[in-house]
C-alpha cells in the first residue's frame, strides 16, 4: 500500500516559491556579471575561489568536486575548459597514479583578483544590503542545513557512481 504524499503547507509553499523565484535568477544574475566584468563564469569563479582558499592553490581533483558539488564528468571536462585559458594546471599525484591534482596558475590568480571586487560589489547589491542581520543568519543557516541535506544524498550517489565505474572498468580491463 502506497502512503499519500505529504503536501506543502501554506507556510512551507511560500518559503518553496520563494526560493525557486530567486535562486535561478540569482544565478543567473552573478554570471552575467560576471563574464560582463571578467569573462569568468560563475563556475570558473566557484573553481577558482575553492582553490584560492586551499594550501598552496592546489586540490586533488575528487576534493574539488565535493567542494564544488559537481559530478566528475562536469568537473573533468570544465577544468580542460579552464585548462586551455591557462586559469588552472591539471597535474598526475606522484603518490597516486591515479589520482589528479589541480592547481591554480598564475593567471587564474589574477582573474579572481580582478573579477571579485565587482562580484563582490553585485553579490552586495542583490543580496545582503536587501537583508537585516536576522536575515542573514536565518539564511545562513537554512543554507547549510541543506547543503548538508544535499553532500549527504550527493555522496551517495557519487559512491554508486564510482561502484558502478570500478565494476564497467573492471571487465572493460579484462578484454584484452
Amino acid at each position: 500500500m502506497t502512503s499519500s504524499p505529504r503536501w506543502l503547507t501554506e507556510s512551507e509553499q511560500r518559503a518553496w516559491r520563494a526560493l525557486q523565484q530567486f535562486g535561478a535568477p540569482l544565478a543567473a544574475a552573478l554570471n552575467r556579471q560576471l563574464m560582463a566584468d571578467s569573462a569568468l563564469s560563475s563556475a570558473d569563479y566557484q573553481v577558482l575561489v575553492v582553490l584560492t582558499e586551499t594550501d598552496g592553490g592546489v586540490l586533488r581533483a575528487g576534493e574539488l568536486g565535493r567542494e564544488t558539488g559537481w559530478e566528475k564528468s562536469r568537473l573533468s571536462h570544465h577544468l580542460k575548459r579552464m585548462e586551455a585559458r591557462g586559469l588552472v594546471r591539471r597535474d598526475e599525484c606522484l603518490t597516486d597514479g591515479r589520482g589528479l591534482l589541480v592547481r591554480i596558475t598564475d593567471d587564474g590568480r589574477s582573474a579572481i583578483a580582478d573579477a571579485a571586487p565587482a562580484h563582490v560589489a553585485t553579490v552586495r547589491e542583490l543580496v545582503i544590503d536587501v537583508l537585516t542581520p536576522e536575515q542573514l543568519r536565518v539564511l545562513a543557516e537554512a543554507g547549510e542545513a541543506v547543503g548538508a541535506r544535499l553532500t549527504m544524498v550527493n555522496c551517495g550517489a557519487a559512491e554508486a557512481d564510482i561502484s558502478v565505474e570500478e565494476v564497467g572498468n573492471d571487465s572493460t580491463s579484462s578484454r584484452g
